[in-house]
């Protein structure tokens, strides 16, 4: 994921300690039930899209517009499927961040999936039976996105 310019500046005075972020992720289904995921350019690993909103921005539209950056897709945003807070996480130059994820389900209602930046080595649709390796991240919030009952998280993964 691209570090936004806004916490650039947040780092020349706070250097590497812990920033509290929030993030969003994107469970993207299209009219088949298959789900969007990329394979990312930073650690090669198959996710699903994500980023951090920028100051002021919705949740919801930062869901809307990573996907659409990221993918080339165009998606409304339905509902929320949890708000988690995460693990800290330490970047290899040293930079300490914390996130608030809001997962949404989202519904593709036009484009067609291509590698549209930098941060994708790859994009496609998926169908559950025939996903390529994920995270528990992945792999948990796409089957809460599928279901309508609440789960409970531990506070921290």
């Amino acid at each position: 994921m691209a570090t936004p310019e806004f916490i650039r500046t947040l780092r020349v005075s706070a250097g590497h300690q812990l920033l509290w972020l929030p993030g969003v992720t994107a469970v993207v289904f299209d009219d088949e039930g298959r789900v969007l995921l990329n394979r990312r350019s930073d650690n090669g690993q198959w996710s699903l899209i994500g980023g951090i909103p920028d100051p002021g921005e919705q949740p919801a539209a930062c869901a809307v517009r990573e996907v659409q950056e990221e993918t080339a897709i165009r998606c409304v945003a339905e509902r929320v499927v949890l708000v988690q807070a995460l693990a800290p996480v330490r970047y290899d130059n040293g930079d300490v961040c914390q996130y608030m994820d809001i997962t949404f389900r989202c519904r593709a209602v036009g484009g067609e999936a291509r590698v549209n930046d930098d941060e994708s080595l790859e994009v496609g649709w998926y169908s559950l039976d025939a996903l390529p390796d994920l995270s528990e991240f992945a792999l948990s919030r796409i089957k809460q996105a599928m279901s309508d009952a609440p789960t409970w998280f531990d506070p921290i993964v």
